[in-house]
């Protein structure tokens, strides 16, 4: 080791890394102290001298906000590994003992979020010791975690292929056409027995997804493959805005039937029988290729491939 590494290693603690972190993701002295339970003289001091062993200026008032420096910049990037790294040491040495422990952090599209709880319940009972962050966000902002690493799992549907991805399918994700129970063509289809074609389903105002939802583009998809013709009546956000447009009267949609259960159950909303539906994805567990997974991901991924039947927990 390098003698000038020799004395910066002498001169710095973990605790001063903790601090700076601490002071760097709450944006203050103030809010660091409070959540680690220190007075904010104690978190200053500490940080100073982590300034005086680095030998640069970390961090630097503009107006009553704190800013990081360039060499603030630096160091958070640096601190951001070694404690990821200190994390994996211990889910590693845990690991060896046959117990898994360390934190795990999964990210899921927002039409995942009914099927989360019925994964993590009976993996938690094994394994209590798990510290779980779970992110429900858009498909778009799936991706981008996805993209920078920012979880050990991401739980989506429709896999991006511009990036080499390991993606394991766990469960079907069943995309069927809906409309109010009460719509003014349910009875006579009822009692005709029949099915609509796909396009006079798609002629009823739609109600969609926003541009890039993992269930927006299947639909478009299948578009495509069969040469039908969608004309979105309205766009909306979530999932759940768009099953209470559908209650509302507003229109028909294609929708995960994991997301309408409830409504199903209640019969206030009904699957209405289209030729060439329900469309049927996979909900899978997906990460970059180059990713070695923490051994908690990994407790999770054997879990989930060897998973009891979620279908029977669900539905």
């Amino acid at each position: 080791m390098p003698l000038t590494v020799q004395r910066l290693v002498n001169r710095l603690s973990l605790r001063q890394l903790q601090l700076f972190q601490a002071v760097n993701e709450q944006g203050g002295y103030g809010k660091a102290a409070q959540l680690l339970g220190l007075t904010q003289p104690a978190v200053s001091a500490q940080v100073k001298q982590l300034e005086e062993a680095l030998g640069h200026k970390l961090f630097e008032y503009v107006g009553r906000k704190l800013y990081r420096t360039e060499a603030g910049d630096v160091v958070a990037q640096s601190v951001s590994k070694v404690f990821e790294e200190l994390k994996q040491m211990q889910g590693n040495l845990h690991a060896l003992e046959g117990k898994i422990s360390g934190d795990l952090r999964v990210a899921a599209v927002n039409t995942a979020q009914f099927v989360i709880p019925y994964l993590l319940q009976p993996f938690l009972e094994k394994h209590s010791d798990l510290a779980t962050q779970v992110h429900v966000v858009n498909r778009h902002k799936a991706i981008e975690r996805l993209k920078n690493n920012r979880d050990d799992l991401v739980i989506m549907g429709m896999v991006p292929s511009e990036r080499p991805f390991i993606s394991l399918p766990f469960m079907d994700n069943e995309l069927v056409p809906v409309w109010r129970k009460d719509h003014p063509l349910a009875k006579d289809l009822a009692e005709s027995g029949k099915s609509l074609t796909a396009q006079q389903f798609l002629d009823l105002p739609q109600l969609v997804r926003e541009q890039g939802s993992g269930t927006r583009l299947a639909l478009e998809l299948h578009c495509q493959e069969h040469k039908l013709e969608l004309k979105p009546y309205m766009e909306l956000g979530s999932s759940d805005a768009v099953k209470h447009a559908v209650l509302a009267g507003l229109g028909v949609s294609v929708v995960p039937r994991l997301g309408i259960q409830a409504e199903l159950e209640l019969g206030r909303i009904e699957v209405v029988p289209v030729e060439g539906f329900p469309l049927v994805r996979s909900w899978c567990l997906v990460y970059p290729a180059a990713k070695q997974p923490s051994p908690a991901a990994q407790a999770f991924i054997d879990y989930v491939q060897q998973g009891a039947d979620l279908s029977k927990q669900v539905f």
